[in-house]
């Protein structure tokens, strides 16, 4: 049976940076077949639920893993080493049971996969990658955005 990485919130743990879930038909339906690896990698990197939103400043989550962009959350704290322990976190979970796809957080600085938010606050979009989805993509998991 096909395993596939799920991002948490996804299969309704209220694991977001609000304290909420956002549940999708998508990840439930693996979830009930038993076929969901469920992570939350902002959490599994050691960052608190709720917490204040978090965006990448300076490029997207490729360049993160490259050490040419940052994760900053709404109050100024750089929280680059939490995203990237819990994208390394993820890819260990989605290893170890043989995940080759995820289905993950549309837009989150972790999980967003082709269009991200600008590091801007204001809700601006612009092409990239969280840093989980980047990672993932380099090992050679197909990643969706839900």
């Amino acid at each position: 049976m096909e395993k596939i990485l799920v991002s948490a919130c996804l299969a309704g743990v209220p694991c977001r940076y609000d304290g909420r879930s956002k549940d999708s038909p998508q990840a439930l339906g693996p979830l009930a077949a038993g076929r969901a690896v469920v992570v939350c990698p902002e959490g599994a990197g050691g960052l608190p639920t709720p917490r204040p939103p978090a965006e990448i400043v300076g490029g997207d989550g490729a360049d993160v893993l490259d050490g040419r962009a940052r994760v900053v959350d709404a109050t100024g704290a750089d929280c680059t080493e939490e995203f990237i322990a819990g994208a390394r976190a993820a890819l260990a979970a989605a290893e170890a049971a043989g995940a080759r796809r995820a289905l993950l957080m549309a837009r989150s600085p972790s999980c967003g996969c082709g269009r991200i938010y600008d590091g801007t606050f204001t809700g601006e979009l612009r092409p990239g990658d969280g840093v989980t989805a980047a990672l993932l993509r380099r090992a050679g998991i197909a990643v969706e955005a839900v």
